[in-house]
């Protein structure tokens, strides 16, 4: 199922709010002064049912100029808009700088939504359409199809519902669920009860209850108590799903629309962006060095200056590389699509694409800078190469194989590797004969499923040490090799995911379990031991009562790993220092005599051949006696 949100746009007053009320039943309109006034001023949002099954999630954005900074904010995330566009009006001011947000921002599936039909004559109507169509023409929205409708009425709605339903069903892609969790914020809120609440479009990844994310720009981390997607608990959201989160450790007050919860240690906090800035055809504004702008991407709006790095100035339908020099930190990547208009008056004119997030400052007109942003908008060697990487997570990738596949030297897939990992985007491995290449998203994928895996082998099992290392590699690591393995064990060890216990996997917070049950096997098997002495007993002929045969188990496990208990063999166990004192009296007997026989250890220590035969081979295990050819007879190891 297609995770899918749909968007309105258009001028205040052509129906956005009423059309998604006539299509949902529900009014998006959240604030009394909204309902008052009869615009929408804050985002709004929704869901809707499609007939296939898929369920939509609606963001309803205000058409007002003045509100124009929660327009932008409301376009995060989506894959389809509604441009709703009055049929006794046509297109407005705000009509036109909605469009080129949307095509801005890199919005690409539309309706042109033609509402209030009812209100005119078919004529009208007719003229109205060609209007329409000669308006977009040359626009993204050019061949979009158009749907009459009449939201008041009901007219034309199910047309509208059909061409939603073709378009999510066949053409709109469904959001890498896959990748690093990203989701920016356009609300926060507090409720008695659960503290903290903030809302937002994933855009992309994963988020699961109880996993701990980080908010950025703030730098706090915090942990996700429940989520909701539509107003239903879920344990997990997917990319393309408007959600709530609850979260703990974090306060009201110290977040705002803007930040964005990512994984910690995902994204990092800047003031200075590369980017390259396209200024739209329609603006009546030429972009000059150091202008002041309003910058808007995600669900954040920064002040910052625009420093153009390869021209003097940048003019109507003109693009150029610009450092933006944020009055304030923000937390984007590399490809993120952004807006920007003039601080006074506030009007769009342009936008477009993050190519560094983390730049140093740079000097304008310098040829090696502009080179190097060249590369990064045409995309580098180096993204090839992470392309190639994040293709292969299950098994990883060697430099050597980078090498054949990109018809690179060695020593420049060397070089873009380095950067790579320097930029977090890739784990390098190094090898005695090559280096083993792994994606940061693979990475976080795989600590995922590990920890999942690790805490659900800790419940059903509290009295093991956790999951063996070799069951974990044949489990989900199957494909990688064992050196390397280890290299990406020692890796999530440094990085606190996980921990070593000998030969097991935990997670880093977990201990075995000592509690009632663990007392009571554990005092039941000394006593049943220290009673048997050298006549032992099958651990299967001991009763623990209620307690599990699997828990006994573990727990006699848990006493050999503590020195507590000697495994004789498969079904005998004992105490220590019972072995111990057989291992002395059996040496000194060597020491008198060359040979012990089992009929002469039975009588040493008062026991059956049934038990004095173990003892032996229980010796012979830590190389005390050895066999010399007969199987009831030893002589000394040495």
């Amino acid at each position: 199922m297609k995770n899918i949100i749909i968007g309105t746009a258009g001028h205040i007053d052509h129906g956005k709010t009423t059309l998604i009320k006539a299509l949902t039943g529900r009014n998006t309109d959240r604030w009394e002064e909204e309902q008052r006034r009869g615009i929408t001023i804050d985002l709004g949002f929704t869901y809707f049912d499609l007939p296939g099954g898929d369920r939509a999630g609606i963001i309803d954005v205000p058409g007002h100029e003045k509100f124009i900074n929660n327009m932008v904010a409301g376009v995060v995330g989506m894959d389809m808009v509604l441009l709703v566009i009055a049929a006794d009006e046509g297109i407005m001011p705000q009509t036109r700088e909605h469009m080129d947000i949307l095509n801005l921002l890199g919005i690409e599936k539309s309706i042109i939504v033609l509402n209030k039909c009812d209100l005119v004559d078919e004529e009208w109507l007719e003229m109205m359409e060609e209007d329409v169509r000669e308006e977009l023409s040359g626009t993204f929205l050019e061949h979009a199809p158009l749907i009459r409708v009449s939201a008041a009425t009901g007219e034309g709605l199910g047309d509208l519902v059909k061409e939603i339903e073709h378009q999510t069903r066949d053409e709109v892609v469904q959001k890498d669920i896959h990748t690093i969790p990203r989701l920016p914020i356009d609300r926060v809120f507090s409720l008695s009860g659960f503290g903290t609440i903030i809302t937002g479009t994933l855009v992309s990844g994963t988020i699961t209850k109880e996993d701990t994310l980080q908010m950025y720009p703030v730098g706090k981390e915090c942990k996700i108590r429940s989520i909701q997607v539509h107003g239903e608990d879920k344990k997990e959201c997917y990319a393309g799903q408007r959600v709530a989160i609850n979260l703990s450790n974090v306060k009201k007050k110290e977040i705002k629309r803007g930040c964005v919860l990512a994984p910690p240690n995902s994204m990092k906090n800047t003031d200075l962006l590369d980017v390259k800035l396209n200024v739209l055809d329609s603006s009546v504004r030429i972009l000059t060095n150091h202008t002041r702008l309003h910058f808007f991407t995600g669900t954040s709006e920064v002040l910052c200056r625009a420093v153009l790095l390869d021209k003097e100035e940048i003019g109507p339908g003109e693009s150029g590389y610009v450092q933006l020099r944020m009055e304030e930190e923000v937390a984007v990547r590399r490809g993120d699509k952004f807006v920007v208009r003039f601080y006074s008056p506030m009007e769009t004119i342009g936008g477009g694409v993050v190519l560094e997030p983390n730049p140093k400052i740079k000097r304008r007109f310098q040829p090696e800078v502009i080179e190097e942003l060249k590369r990064k908008e045409e995309g580098s060697s180096a993204d090839v190469i992470e392309m190639h990487v994040k293709s292969h997570a299950e098994t990883l990738i060697t430099v050597t194989e980078l090498a054949k596949l990109t018809a690179l030297l060695p020593e420049e897939v060397e070089q873009d590797v380095k950067e790579l990992e320097e930029q977090g985007s890739i784990y390098a491995f190094p090898m005695r004969k090559d280096t083993y290449v792994w994606h940061s998203d693979s990475a976080r994928e795989a600590e995922r499923i590990l920890l999942k895996a690790l805490k659900e082998y800790e419940e059903t099992y509290p009295y093991r040490y956790g999951i063996k290392k070799a069951q974990v590699q044949t489990t989900y690591f199957k494909k990688v090799k064992p050196n390397v393995y280890d290299k990406i064990l020692t890796l999530f060890e440094e990085q606190g995911v996980l921990k070593r216990v000998d030969e097991f996997l935990c997670t880093p917070e977990y201990e075995v379990r000592k509690d009632k049950i663990y007392d009571k096997v554990s005092k039941i098997m000394l006593d049943t031991f220290e009673k048997a002495g050298y006549d032992f007993v099958r651990f299967s002929e001991i009763d623990f009562g209620k307690i599990p045969r699997q828990t006994a188990e573990d727990v006699v496990l848990m006493m050999i790993d503590e020195g507590k208990v000697l495994r004789i063999n498969e079904e005998m166990f004992t105490m220590k220092h019972l072995m111990d004192e057989a291992k002395e009296k059996i040496q000194n007997h060597l020491k008198e005599e060359n040979l012990i026989t089992i009929a002469q250890v039975r009588d040493m220590f008062s026991t059956s051949r049934k038990s004095a035969k173990p003892i032996l081979e229980y010796m012979d295990s830590i190389k005390v006696t050895k066999k010399t050819g007969g199987e009831s007879e030893r002589v000394a190891y040495l």
